[in-house]
């Protein structure tokens, strides 16, 4: 029983870690995933809590995989974790029987798992929950409890601080395709392949064969084999990029802007009412750069044209905006507003407002110095 008792503590502090983690490094992606449980419960009026939950969960989780892993207050942790997993185990049934949302993010962008495979995890993993709850008692830590108690709460604080700095900077590990080095061109050269299906004559028994890897030139099997069917399945060798920019004509632009041959500069910001002024003041500097440099910097947003032209007109913003997705513009960079530099698309840095670059360090991003 001791060896099953910590392989279960062992185990589920592990995934409760990892969980904690991919959660914690990205809380605004969390954030939204949380938003989008009370749009679908009908619970609107609880969005703005969705940060603080975000942060909080993330936070809860950690802690308590570590505390299981290190062996420390168990006894009464193990009540927090038991109630914790039945209440999502019951969650994530009625997501793979309803579908409220078609990804709960247990793993957040880290590991993308299906309603009823989440729910099949949640079954497993409260098995070895249970016998963490049954057994909390024989948990013997030789340190005193006083410390251990001071070790969660260090846990605690620490982790809260750490997930709150990343929602205030990007987040310093990106598992979203927009991330810093990947190639967003169109891929256009898409893998196609060719099943052909045969019958035997005598025992009606079907093959499949991918074309031309099949006997073609053997006489006697051509004879003993007859073609039946066949079938085509084309595949793109990388995911196809989820930004449609359109400009206000309602064309799409996207590859225009995307793979623009020169440095190109995204200012991105779903909602642009929510962007300070002096968030404004510096992206203007930027474009004066841009401008004085022969770089082109548009604006992506889901705001609507009215709400440009006031703010443009109010903050004197000479640049273009062009019409995104705000759910896509959500997924490309964690942030309101955001940067993005791209060449030929190629993601080459991203910044969050806080971390807007001045003057000195886009020369030497772009190595005009």
């Amino acid at each position: 029983m001791l060896n099953l008792r910590t392989f279960s503590r062992i185990l589920v502090g592990l995934v409760f870690i990892f969980s904690g983690f991919v959660k914690g490094v990205d809380p605004l992606g969390t954030a939204y995933r949380i938003e989008d449980y009370f749009i679908a419960y009908g619970t609107d009026w609880a969005t703005p809590l969705a940060l603080f939950l975000s942060i909080a969960l993330s936070t809860l989780e950690f802690v308590l995989g570590l505390a299981l892993l290190l062996n420390i207050r168990l006894k009464a942790l193990s009540w927090v974790l038991f109630p914790l997993m039945i209440f999502f185990t019951g969650l994530t049934l009625f997501d793979a029987i309803y579908n409220p949302v078609p990804d709960c993010g247990c793993f957040g962008d880290a590991i993308k798992l299906t309603n009823w495979q989440t729910f099949y995890k949640n079954v497993v993993l409260i098995v070895f929950v249970y016998i963490i709850f049954k057994q909390r008692k024989k948990f013997k830590c030789p340190i005193h409890i006083r410390m251990q108690t001071v070790f969660v709460l260090i846990f605690t604080i620490g982790f809260a601080s750490f997930s709150f700095y990343q929602y205030n900077h990007l987040p310093f590990i990106d598992y979203r395709p927009w991330k810093i080095g990947n190639d967003m061109t169109d891929d256009s050269e898409n893998e196609e392949k060719v099943f052909l299906i045969y019958k035997n004559k005598a025992t009606g028994e079907e093959k499949e064969y991918v074309s031309p890897d099949y006997p073609w030139n053997d006489s006697v099997w051509m004879n003993e084999w007859a073609f039946v069917d066949q079938r085509i399945e084309t595949s793109s060798k990388k995911d196809a990029v989820d930004l449609y920019i359109k400009n206000e004509y309602g064309d799409d632009i996207s590859r225009e802007i995307i793979e623009n041959l020169n440095y190109q500069f995204l200012f991105v910001s779903w909602d642009i009412n929510r962007v300070s002024p002096t968030t404004y003041e510096k992206i203007k500097k930027i474009n004066q750069f841009c401008v004085d440099n022969g770089i082109s910097l548009v604006g992506l947003t889901s705001s609507y044209t009215d709400e440009i032209e006031v703010m443009s007109a109010l903050h004197s913003i000479d640049f273009v905006f062009y019409h995104a997705d705000d759910i896509a513009l959500k997924t490309i960079i964690r942030a309101n507003p955001g940067l993005i530099l791209l060449r030929h698309g190629k993601v080459l840095n991203k910044w969050h407002y806080h971390d807007f670059p001045d003057i000195a360090e886009l020369e030497k991003e772009l190595k005009l110095n």
